[in-house]
């Protein structure tokens, strides 16, 4: 294997397990008591942690509620869109 190569699969073995985030955006559909009630349910929030994150993509945007690797995350980003949310991992 040349040099190159062993940089390549360096690379992409560090890629694979950076520490991502799924962002949560704001919209003009979901009520804030459906987004806390979903955030605890998939993501697992505390109420506390659901609600924060409700106001700050209410009032900013847009929120980082979880992060992790890819593969952690992808899952629970499907289940986010699949209830009607709008997220995206970064």
């Amino acid at each position: 294997m040349s040099s190159v190569e062993v940089e390549f699969e360096k690379k992409i073995g560090l890629e694979k397990d950076r520490v991502r985030e799924i962002i949560l955006f704001n919209d003009d559909v979901n009520t804030f008591d459906y987004v806390i009630k979903t955030l605890m349910s998939i993501c697992n929030h505390s109420l506390k942690q659901a609600e924060q994150c409700t106001f700050i993509v209410h009032y900013s945007g847009k929120c980082a509620v979880k992060s992790g690797s890819l593969n952690e995350l992808k899952p629970i980003c499907s289940k986010l869109l699949d209830a009607g949310l709008t997220a995206e991992i970064i």
